[in-house]
């Protein structure tokens, strides 16, 4: 669960439903061909879903979002970072009224 406390009181979250937001904000941006599991025995596995990629953690009563993504091959990785980073503040913010401290996208592979 995500605990903020704010003049109205406290708003909880859950994590699954954060995760699934940024997925599949993410998943819909251009370029972007999937996202990567963190860990390395999924990856090897081939086994992955929505949440694998994807961390959300709370500090200072702002959301800090990581996500570790694949993208097409031919594309303009800077301009598809840019895309996400604005694209999933936007929904977040807009959803759940939190405000999100950063955006980390890590690009861990290209498809093609």
């Amino acid at each position: 669960m995500i605990r903020m406390e704010n003049y109205l009181g406290r708003i909880e979250l859950s994590r699954d439903f954060l995760v699934q937001l940024v997925g599949n904000t993410a998943i819909h941006c251009f370029g972007v061909a999937g996202l990567a599991p963190v860990l390395p025995t999924k990856r090897l596995l081939g086994k992955s879903s929505l949440s694998d990629g994807i961390r959300v953690r709370c500090r200072n009563n702002a959301l800090v979002i990581e996500l570790h993504i694949l993208v097409s091959y031919g594309t303009n990785i800077s301009a598809i970072v840019k895309s996400i980073v604005n694209k999933v503040r936007y929904a977040v913010e807009e959803t759940t009224g939190f405000s999100v401290a950063a955006v980390h996208v890590y690009v861990d592979g290209i498809k093609s």
